[in-house]
């Protein structure tokens, strides 16, 4: 018999730090599993950009789960509007609630049925906007409730949330992943989710301040 294959379930979203996240796997010799949500945000250009990056990765199968929308989110709710970058410590209305324990819950399903190894998920507690389910409190606590979950985990074979991000800043993120000829032209991290972002809100000021940290001039285009 050959060598097991190691799988991972990638959560993709069509922007930078989960297409890193990609390309770490793939360097650590996972074969890739994205997974997308369309959980009715305010664009679907990131779910078709994910599409992309998973084509670039010639993966095997790309999942894009619609899940339903709660609102309470300038990202799920069309009728509260998506601020500008203030750099003020608190929780903006960009975020979602419960929004990565969805997205890891259904991942971990994801990878019972497919006997994965690894789920990758691109969260960062450095450059962020201070997303409760970022930190390494959030990720602890699921790698617990993973372990327990499912039949795989009590059968020994327990599956692992990787975090590559967490402690990286946006700056070391774009270093890592053009090391890795990460396809950061096909990403996007604009919440405005135009076909040009804006580079005023969190998400672009952001990305655009690790690349001018980073040295390297960011390749989608700007508003």
């Amino acid at each position: 018999m050959g060598e097991k294959i190691k799988k991972a379930v990638v959560l993709l979203s069509g922007g930078l730090d989960s297409c890193t996240c990609m390309a770490v796997a793939q360097e650590q010799g996972y074969e890739l599993y994205p997974m997308s949500f369309d959980y009715s945000q305010r664009h679907d250009r990131e779910v078709e950009l994910a599409r992309q990056i998973g084509e670039f990765y010639k993966v095997p199968d790309h999942k894009i789960v619609k899940i339903g929308n709660f609102g309470g989110s300038a990202l799920t709710d069309k009728n509260i509007d998506v601020p500008d970058y203030s750099g003020e410590e608190h929780i903006p209305v960009t975020y979602v609630p419960a929004r990565n324990l969805l997205f890891l819950s259904y991942a971990l399903g994801y990878a019972e049925v497919l006997k994965a190894d690894a789920i990758f998920i691109g969260v960062s507690s450095v450059d962020y906007s201070g997303y409760p389910d970022c930190r390494p409190e959030f990720i602890e606590a699921f790698q617990n409730v993973a372990d327990v979950a499912t039949v795989e985990a009590i059968l020994g074979n327990k599956v692992k949330i990787e975090t590559p991000l967490i402690s990286l800043t946006k700056a070391d993120t774009i270093k890592l992943g053009l090391r890795l000829g990460a396809p950061y032209q096909l990403t996007t991290s604009c919440y405005r989710g135009g076909d040009k972002a804006c580079g005023h809100c969190d998400s672009c000021t952001l990305r655009l301040k690790g690349f001018e940290a980073a040295g390297f001039v960011d390749p989608i285009e700007y508003e």
